[in-house]
């Protein structure tokens, strides 16, 4: 369980955050000098460097929003000019990409971030620049809402295994209807149907709330309170639940902490989100309270089980269940060891957990919920503190990450082991340096009372 540090204050960061910055920069330049382009997305280091993963080519987002994340908090406008100029040669495939459910991860990172920075005034505006930026929103919102399953009570975005999968993970994806219903945008289907994206956002949610988290109510033999599932595997004949799955994480029926942390995060943003969002727009919906309810829910319990199922210093193994955490005896109540002999850490699940943390605790604190605010705060500070100091944060300038001891697919093997090693190891991931850098800018903008960094900031008030 963690140990919730209760004496963290927010400007103990400022040292370790500018550190981080500074790592960041040369990091990002490397992979620019080192890393060839004609191989793909980097995905994942291997041996400190840079490899594609040949799968849906997901990462193109994380790297270039890495280099606005870089200029926003730096001012260096290499960064920006960097992140435009690929973006531009590289992004318009991620936009109208029919085959993933990545569409949040890749297009608000890139255009949501370069439309959000205009309207914080850290670039200059430019109409016809925003309405680029914005097209490529609102497209796609559209192309991400397409993935649909229907249930016999609304439905879901179908993950790439098919119209019967649900993942956890797109809970965090599905913010980007909600920026294109914001941007006043409608999906038309067929026969000019007009299709709510709201609607499908919310009715995605409600289905990752249902189906895809657990709320100690002996759904099955294994549902503990905040446990999540990857995967959960409809009948699409019917719109009937199946059983839960994983693709990433050992079991069905076992945590893979990358996915909780999707969830925690998810759940928190879209919190954040739904204040802008009038109540009359949702009363067919069963109106806003309803719909803040199981959000709230949802994001409680699984940040609840992040903080008891971890180690003490905050950094998660990659799943709750993996076979031999039982070897490493009492891992509970230790540090999280990433050169253990058994099973590896997943610290990019420790970056996206930290963030949902640290938005749920702001977010009960706005309503006057300070006790229960406190908890969620400082567990996510603890968890920053713990990836800001070695083993994890990269201070070797050769390597191309910036968070160390992250894990892709450890089902597939596909993480490096390092020689001399029994499990990976020592690497980083596109997703993993991203939310590290996020989790930064959060941070730093509420130390330098800055705007509230949230993903509707692309939205002009």
């Amino acid at each position: 369980m963690i140990e919730i540090n209760e004496n963290l204050k927010i400007d103990d960061f400022k040292s370790k955050i500018k550190l981080l910055w500074s790592l960041s920069g040369e990091k990002i330049h490397k992979i620019v000098s080192d890393y060839d382009e004609s191989k793909g997305a980097p995905v994942f280091t291997v041996n400190g460097k840079y490899a594609t993963r040949g799968w849906t080519e997901w990462t193109h987002g994380f790297q270039f929003g890495s280099a606005i994340l870089q200029f926003d908090a730096t001012g260096e406008s290499l960064f920006l000019d960097l992140a435009k100029e690929q973006i531009v040669d590289k992004m318009a495939t991620h936009v109208s990409h029919t085959g993933v459910h990545d569409h949040g991860f890749n297009n608000l990172s890139t255009y949501g971030n370069l439309l959000r920075l205009m309207y914080e005034e850290k670039i200059e505006y430019n109409k016809w620049e925003a309405d680029f930026y914005k097209l490529a929103i609102k497209i796609s919102g559209a192309v991400q809402s397409s993935r649909w399953t229907d249930l016999p009570v609304g439905g879901f975005i179908s993950s790439f295994n098919g119209p019967h999968s649900l993942f956890v993970d797109t809970i965090r994806s599905c913010r980007i209807l909600v920026v294109s219903h914001l941007l006043g945008h409608t999906f038309h289907g067929e026969g000019d149907k007009k299709i709510s994206l709201l609607d499908r956002a919310i009715d995605h949610i409600k289905a990752t709330a249902k189906y895809s988290i657990y709320y100690g109510e002996g759904r099955d033999q294994y549902d503990i309170r905040g446990r999540t599932a990857h995967e959960s595997i409809f009948n699409v004949n019917n719109g009937q639940y199946r059983c839960p799955n994983s693709q990433q994480g050992y079991t069905g029926f076992t945590t893979w902490t990358r996915g909780l942390a999707w969830a925690m995060l998810g759940f928190a943003e879209e919190l954040e989100a739904f204040e802008l969002i009038d109540d009359e727009e949702l009363k067919h919906l069963g109106g806003v309270e309803k719909i803040t309810k199981i959000m709230l829910e949802g994001a409680k319990a699984t940040c609840d089980f992040y903080i008891e199922q971890t180690p003490t210093c905050g950094v998660t193994y990659w799943d709750t269940g993996a076979p031999n955490l039982h070897k490493l005896g009492d891992y509970l109540n230790k540090p999280a060891d990433p050169f253990n002999d058994w099973e590896p850490v997943d610290s990019s699940a420790a970056a996206i957990g930290a963030q949902g943390l640290l938005r749920l605790g702001n977010y009960l604190t706005n309503r006057g919920q300070k006790e229960q605010a406190k908890k969620y705060w400082q567990a996510g500070l603890t968890v920053f503190n713990s990836l800001l100091k070695e083993p994890y944060l990269s201070t070797d300038i050769s390597h191309h990450g910036l968070l160390l001891h992250t894990i892709y697919h450890q089902p597939n093997g596909w993480d490096h082991i390092p020689k001399g090693s029994k499990i990976a190891n020592g690497e980083s991931c596109m997703w993993g340096d991203y939310h590290f850098r996020e989790l930064a800018i959060y941070v730093e903008k509420i130390i330098n009372n800055e705007s509230y960094y949230q993903f509707t900031n692309c939205i002009k008030n």
